[in-house]
């Protein structure tokens, strides 16, 4: 194996899975890769009575939304059962339980940025419980994988799908870019405020931007876009509360002007890599990323100002 030779350049530290888009994260040792991301990855959405996606951008009180799934269900191979549930809890409420067995109404006309289509409705006493939550008409909705199909931005990467992600299945970010970044801030912030999928340690801070092409347990990712950030990272993930950090520090180094001072200006903020995994288009065992696996980088970009964005 060739990629044995070379040096790792940094480590699995940490792992996140975001099953309902929006709502809190959990940490796993372990995730398997899938056709659309890591398994349970934005498999699930809130939506206004309009069947619009509800984001922190707008609802920020989905940040005290935690989730919880078997620990078993980030196993290969792992199927639900009629007791497997996916578990819902927020400050004052009672915890909700949705079966992780597929729903069978569908519901027409949910969409997400520039996509619509139809998705799994997981019923009314999710419906009230999210409106109760939020005090506004929400209902609670899986994606369809038999029947519907989301595709990544084909200027960046073709041939890819995610399920409710924004926009790529994977996001890399390094344990040195927010070091570097906290010792700007007045107060630092936690991991949790950037939502990546997959946190790395052991390289120098802002590497991943220039990661073209890595290999993760003989999985081979492939950088294909700067993260562009929204106002999501300026919300508090334990109050809902949002400020103007770590936006206004980012944007003094981090911003197109800073990074791409030749190219197009889009008044964007940069932080992490969006990534796919090219392997997850063919069939096969074994696909997993685990905590601990070692990172190896195999084609780089010369600078930030180089990398798609």
């Amino acid at each position: 194996m060739a990629e044995l030779l070379g040096a790792p350049a940094a480590q699995v530290k940490s792992i996140f899975v975001y099953p309902i888009k929006s709502c809190r994260g959990i940490s796993v040792s372990q995730a398997p890769i899938t056709s659309t991301g890591f398994r349970w990855d934005r498999q699930w959405l809130v939506v206004n009575s309009k069947g619009r996606a509800y984001t922190q951008r707008v609802e920020p009180k989905l940040a005290l939304v935690e989730v919880a799934l078997p620990t078993e269900a980030f196993s290969e191979g792992w199927e639900p059962n009629k007791d497997s549930y996916l578990v819902i809890r927020a400050p004052g409420m009672g915890p909700l339980k949705i079966p992780l067995r597929n729903p069978s109404e569908v519901t027409d006309g949910v969409s997400v940025w520039e996509w619509s289509g139809s998705a799994l409705d997981e019923g009314a006493e999710a419906a009230m419980w999210f409106s109760t939550h939020l005090g506004k008409p929400s209902r609670l909705v899986r994606f369809s994988e038999v029947k519907e199909m989301r595709v990544v931005d084909p200027n960046y990467a073709r041939g890819y799908k995610v399920m409710f992600s924004d926009g790529y299945p994977y996001l890399v970010l390094s344990q040195g870019s927010l070091n570097a970044l906290n010792s700007l801030l007045k107060e630092p912030i936690p991991v949790n405020r950037f939502r990546p999928n997959v946190l790395v340690d052991g390289c120098e801070p802002f590497a991943e931007d220039l990661w073209k092409e890595i290999r993760i347990n003989k999985l081979t990712f492939e950088g294909v876009k700067l993260c562009a950030r929204c106002k999501i990272p300026t919300i508090n993930q334990e109050t809902a509360v949002a400020g103007s950090e770590p936006t206004e520090t980012l944007s003094k180094f981090r911003s197109d002007k800073a990074l791409r001072p030749n190219k197009k200006q889009q008044g964007k903020v940069y932080f992490g890599q969006n990534m796919v995994c090219s392997d997850a288009l063919s069939c096969g065992k074994g696909k997993m990323v685990k905590v601990g696996d070692s990172v190896y980088v195999h084609k780089v970009v010369p600078s930030s100002a180089e990398a798609p964005a």
